[in-house]
């Protein structure tokens, strides 16, 4: 569509009417005030969301423990569920994890 100062007549450009406009300006007018809605109740819903997981998460208590391990010749290794071994390293029987 060319703008008004395109145009070589003006008059020449279809009138609308006032009530189509208006009546264009009501409905984007409703459908902003919905999407300012829909972003309210997102922000609140993220939130909410986040603010349960905080509360789930502090339900559980980190623990640590201090392990002294006299290793005499060797080293000790304490793998991932906490065993411990002494005077092997991890890979000279172990195979490595793919």
């Amino acid at each position: 569509m060319k703008h008004i100062s395109q145009v070589e007549h003006p008059e020449s450009m279809p009138d609308v009417p006032y009530i189509v406009h208006e009546s264009a300006m009501a409905r984007e007018h409703h459908n902003t005030g919905r999407v300012w809605i829909l972003c309210i109740i997102l922000i609140a819903l993220l939130v909410i969301t986040n603010v349960g997981w905080i509360i789930y998460e502090s339900q559980f208590t980190t623990e640590y423990a201090e392990l002294e391990v006299d290793t005499g010749e060797g080293d000790a290794y304490v793998d991932g569920i906490g065993d411990v071994t002494v005077g092997e390293s991890k890979g000279e029987d172990q195979k490595a994890n793919p």
